[in-house]
């Protein structure tokens, strides 16, 4: 398992609802799309389930994101109003 990374890093989940910009192993940027809403929040890590969410989103996140480019995630946060 890799151990080290260069930020940021970009993530969605497989539905196409959520986008990730993954600024540092502290913390991360979501945008949710409901319909043709758009809305985006900035979390950092302060609990421990939150670093181990931030960790598989990173590191192990096969199953339930995929990895995008900077082009893509910055096409959708395009969107917000």
């Amino acid at each position: 398992m890799q151990t080290s990374i260069t930020y940021p890093q970009y993530r969605k989940y497989l539905n196409g609802h959520n986008f990730f910009k993954i600024i540092s192993d502290k913390e991360w940027e979501e945008i949710q799309v409901m319909g043709s809403k758009y809305s985006i929040h900035q979390f950092k890590v302060s609990i421990f389930p939150d670093r181990n969410y931030l960790y598989d989103m990173t590191f192990d996140y096969e199953k339930n994101w995929v990895a995008i480019d900077n082009a893509e995630y910055e096409k959708i946060k395009a969107n917000i109003v």
